[in-house]
């Protein structure tokens, strides 16, 4: 069985490639993202799975989630569903007028109607939001804690190079003592930080704009990920997270009876990540052309050994379900592990950075105290 995948707007790589002042003007500010997060479609997918496996209709088990909503924007998301319901309309049409659903959630559920797996479909999609709410909790854990101290130590030395440095430069120039050059090049340094620290604002400002004008341009995906990925700690753990999305959408796919190119097909739209999209289109042209999965995936550099020989293993036995469910395990195991570690490594890295530049402004303050005293004795 194949399904058609050709029906995707062709207008959306024109709409990405440009940029529309008045589509970000209009568009609803979310200071936390967006209103309806992957945490709510976990639990949407999940009490949907539910109340389906209970014998509930569709559109009564939809209202019934609807109900729940605290929200007034989320309760109306609902009720859009439910009305194009009541209309005839399939629940992946429904959704696909929801901006707040992907194309990887239409496809899937769409998949799920046409094949009778729509019950299995949505559990898997629970699964695999809360699988993807899990990583998003673990990088956050393993950076939180760095971050406070980065912000805390910035603060500090802030409040040093702007009050406790032109203090200390007062002195010095009152009682006429000859600074060291550590302590000048500080005092040069506060005072310039003083003049000149709302250009700093500026450049944030700009930064910002540029990858919003950006980021969506293929140079762009490509300079960014090549960066991410080269970046020691980082870059392994990033890549790490990319192939556990893939095994996780993979095993969903496959479990609603999809065949293998459409699934990667499908997965290469739903993970914007660009070495992995390179690497899925490499792997999907190999299978067009009669190659099997593992030899596919053992030319792309992007993925491990171990996983291309697991991949052997399901297509000599036809397991393929349950390799990826394993493969899914065992790389949300191994980037627990890494955010544990990387936490672990960059903490005292920060400290020891911070601590040293705090005392080399204390230093280099203290210096010429020394010389200060003779003076005034």
């Amino acid at each position: 069985m194949a399904f058609q995948l050709d029906n995707i707007q062709k207008n959306k790589k024109d709409k990405k490639d440009s940029f529309d002042i008045n589509s970000i003007l209009k568009k609803e500010i979310n200071l936390f993202g967006n209103s309806f997060s992957n945490k709510k479609k976990e639990a949407f997918y999940t009490e949907l799975a539910v109340l389906l496996h209970a014998g509930l209709e569709l559109k009564d088990s939809i209202e019934l989630i609807g109900t729940e909503q605290k929200k007034e924007i989320d309760k109306d998301l609902f009720q859009n569903i439910i009305n194009n319901l009541i209309e005839g309309k399939n629940l992946s049409d429904a959704i696909k007028k929801q901006k707040h659903f992907s194309e990887y959630e239409y496809y899937s559920i769409q998949i799920g109607e046409k094949t009778g797996t729509l019950q299995k479909v949505i559990e898997e999609l629970g699964l695999f939001f809360k699988r993807k709410n899990e990583q998003r909790r673990t990088i956050l854990s393993a950076l939180s804690y760095p971050i406070v101290v980065l912000c805390t130590a910035f603060l500090a030395i802030l409040f040093m190079l702007q009050f406790v440095v032109p203090m200390f430069a007062d002195i010095f120039k009152q009682n006429k003592v000859e600074l060291p050059w550590l302590t000048q090049q500080i005092i040069f340094f506060s005072e310039s930080f003083a003049k000149y620290y709302w250009l700093g604002g500026f450049v944030l400002i700009g930064i910002f704009i540029f990858i919003k004008l950006f980021r969506k341009k293929v140079w762009y995906r490509k300079l960014f990920s090549k960066i991410l990925l080269k970046t020691p700690f980082v870059g392994d753990f990033i890549r790490k997270v990319r192939i556990a999305q893939f095994t996780q959408a993979i095993s969903l796919l496959v479990s609603a009876k999809v065949p293998l190119l459409n699934g990667i097909q499908l997965t290469r739209k739903m993970i914007h990540f660009y070495p992995l999209q390179i690497s899925l289109k490499h792997i999907e042209d190999d299978i067009l052309l009669g190659k099997t999965l593992y030899k596919s995936i053992s030319k792309q550099s992007f993925f491990d050994k171990k996983m291309a020989s697991l991949i052997k293993v399901a297509e000599e036995t036809n397991q393929t379900e349950t390799i990826f469910n394993r493969l899914t395990y065992q790389y949300n195991q191994e980037i627990e592990y890494k955010s544990k570690m990387i936490s672990a490594t960059i903490e005292p890295i920060i400290i020891l950075l911070l601590g040293g530049i705090v005392a080399i402004v204390l230093i280099a303050m203290y210096l010429p105290m020394f010389q200060l005293s003779t003076v005034i004795s």
